[in-house]
């Protein structure tokens, strides 16, 4: 028998030898293997609508919050954005949450019984809804073009923003006297006072619209205007709701006031 051979023979009776000796000992256990997932490829069309919905969601945060000011159109990214926005629940909750807002302030004034306490509403995109003139314009992206807005509103067709009617009904039986403040030419006032009676606002005190003095003004300075000379009256306004910030800025401004959303378009 060879050395060699005589060599593995005992290393064979070793290994017996040990391993009936050691009958607990346990068997090698498995290694541990990680298994590492198929790599997955980035959906870069997914991440860029995800991108552009933040943007386009942080560029609407900063116009309701009048961070960007003026603007002319809505960014052309965010035309499908807005789009889905004012078609979608999200422009009615907000709606609806700035009216709830307002009504829980309305419900806490304590009126002075003079009938001096006043409540202003702008109308377009606060009382009356111009979305259906919208649809037609991209939804803000075109340049405004007041030729063919006049030529909707003097349709008479505007439907109420129903959370506003709603608040509107509530400040009137609280006991407000209710003012219109807008920002529409006095050609306009015959169809502008029956497509609010069609919508259901009705027994406001007083409807204001600009005349030929107040054209050429911004509406800041106009609306101001108008407001200090309620004051002169003697009347005290205690609410204000508008969907633009020169509805509720300027000069003899409102004890308290409410900005309703609008994405579509800028006044100054």
């Amino acid at each position: 028998m060879s050395f060699l051979t005589r060599i593995a023979l005992f290393l064979s009776l070793f290994s017996l030898v040990l391993a009936e000796g050691n009958s607990n000992l346990k068997p090698f256990q498995r290694p541990l293997i990680l298994e590492y997932p198929e790599r997955i490829e980035p959906n870069v069309k997914q991440g860029c609508t995800d991108e552009i919905q933040l943007q386009c969601t942080g560029w609407r945060f900063a116009v309701e919050a009048n961070n960007i000011s003026p603007w002319k159109s809505i960014p052309a990214e965010c035309a499908d954005y807005v789009k889905d926005y004012l078609t979608g629940r999200g422009y009615e909750v907000e709606l609806e949450r700035v009216s709830n807002e307002a009504g829980i302030y309305a419900r806490n004034v304590e009126l002075n019984g003079d009938g001096k306490d006043v409540w202003i509403f702008d109308i377009d995109e606060t009382l009356l809804s111009n979305l259906p003139y919208y649809a037609e314009h991209n939804y803000g992206l075109e340049l405004f073009d007041s030729v063919e807005f006049d030529k909707w509103v003097e349709k008479g067709t505007a439907p109420a923003i129903q959370s506003s009617l709603k608040l509107y009904k509530e400040v009137l039986r609280l006991g407000f006297k209710v003012v219109l403040l807008t920002g529409r030419s006095e050609r306009h006032r015959s169809v502008t006072v029956e497509n609010l009676i069609r919508a259901g606002f009705q027994d406001y005190d007083k409807l204001i619209l600009r005349g030929s003095e107040d054209h050429g003004k911004t509406a800041t300075k106009y609306k101001s205007e108008k407001r200090s000379e309620m004051e002169a009256e003697g009347y005290r306004i205690m609410g204000n709701s508008g969907d633009q910030w020169s509805d509720l800025l300027g000069s003899s401004i409102s004890k308290r006031s409410f900005k309703l959303p609008n994405p579509m378009y800028y006044i100054p």
